[in-house]
């Protein structure tokens, strides 16, 4: 059997809220997208997976993915029918023996159950995956109960839903022409097809709203169980100067930080402890000094560095602790500035990030004012 996935993704997501389309927005530090295909790249028995996206998203959809294995993505229609023919359309060329559907926006589609899907699919060749009814159904009209629906015949409908490619192809050309219709079993019914239902899961909900993406968060973080704490620590001398670049604020001193970027001993403190709870080794081995691409760079591509390889394995960061140790400058006037920096270029509520200073009492290099040093401990959340 050759499985293919088409995923759905080219809709705007208005009632959500946002500025961006929904299946783009950022989930636990990762598109909303980049989920949703995450799932079915994890079941083996798939082959070929197809997205349909809107024509003006290319840029946000190359960002999402990355360099996951998939086709190149066709762009939608106007309608969600038009946008799943047109996948379908794709893949005809590849020949599979069934195809799955699915909405970019459910990511919390399990591989466990899309292997159920597939099964089922290759036994009656059109099936959907349905949830009971389980508050009571009023009709109504206008502001008056009308009615009382038995709910017992009622279910409702989730995604991915499952065909035999050749069945559902040609109920979409047939239907093309029709009132657009709102899901592909609706397409199968249209021409006479009987679709099996399969339990669904509650888990697998589309998201929608602004509080169903305010529940996707609090789901996905439930998800990393698997706790770490990375420390990092670095020192840096003065050199003559005017400035120094803490946290990616510059301050005004009378000397700067001698180093081969900017000598942001803060950030790189910061970044060695993420490198470090994920075990990706240290900020030396991702940016040789010896590498003069780096020469007066800024640290904050360093730490961004370190925040990607920790969203590519799933995780978020819970909260980072930084201390700068230093008789001067003063760090307490740049306090907000800097946490603010850090929140922002991580993506974090400000209140994940602490920041502290204090001197070693005139003693040692710091207390000769001989260069500053920085201490961070972090802890992230993995699944397991």
């Amino acid at each position: 059997m050759k499985v293919a996935v088409i995923i759905v993704a080219a809709g705007r997501g208005h009632r959500v809220g946002a500025d961006l389309p929904k299946q783009y927005l950022p989930l636990c530090g990762k598109p909303i997208l980049q989920h949703t295909v995450a799932a079915f790249l994890k079941v083996p028995t798939i082959n070929l997976i197809q997205t349909v996206i809107h024509a003006n998203d290319q840029a946000l959809y190359e960002t999402a993915i990355g360099d996951l294995d998939l086709l190149p993505p066709v762009f939608g229609g106007d309608t969600r029918q038009q946008s799943v023919i047109r996948g379908l359309e794709s893949l005809a060329m590849h020949e599979p023996d069934l195809v799955l559907i699915h909405d970019a926006a459910r990511p919390f589609i399990s591989p466990r159950h899309i292997e159920g899907i597939i099964a089922a699919a290759e036994e009656h060749g059109a099936v959907i995956p349905t949830l009971p009814v389980v508050d009571t159904v009023k009709q109504i009209d206008g502001q008056h109960i009308t009615g009382t629906i038995d709910r017992s015949s009622l279910a409702r409908a989730q995604t991915p839903q499952a065909f035999r490619f050749k069945l559902i192809y040609m109920a979409h050309l047939r239907t093309a022409a029709t009132t657009p219709l709102t899901d592909d079993c609706a397409v199968a019914e249209a021409c006479g097809i009987r679709v099996t239902t399969v339990p669904g899961e509650d888990r697998n909900f589309k998201i929608t709203t602004a509080g169903d993406l305010m529940k996707a968060e609090h789901m996905m973080k439930q998800q990393l169980t698997d706790i770490r704490t990375g420390m990092g620590y670095d020192v840096h001398a003065f050199a003559p100067g005017d400035q120094v670049t803490l946290c990616g604020v510059p301050i005004p001193h009378t000397a700067k930080l001698k180093g081969h970027s900017d000598a942001d001993v803060a950030l790189h403190a910061l970044t060695d402890a993420l490198l470090g709870a994920i075990g990706e080794g240290d900020i030396g081995v991702h940016f040789p000094p010896s590498d003069d691409q780096w020469k007066g760079a800024a640290s904050d591509i360093f730490l961004k560095h370190a925040a990607d390889l920790l969203h590519d394995k799933g995780g978020v960061i819970a909260n980072l602790d930084l201390t700068i140790i230093c008789e001067a400058p003063k760090i307490s006037p740049h306090h907000d500035a800097m946490r603010n920096h850090i929140a922002d270029l991580l993506d974090l509520a400000p209140n994940r990030v602490s920041i502290k200073a204090t001197t070693t009492e005139k003693l040692g290099f710091a207390g000769r004012e001989e260069g500053i040093a920085a201490q961070a401990i972090v802890t992230v959340r993995l699944p397991e």
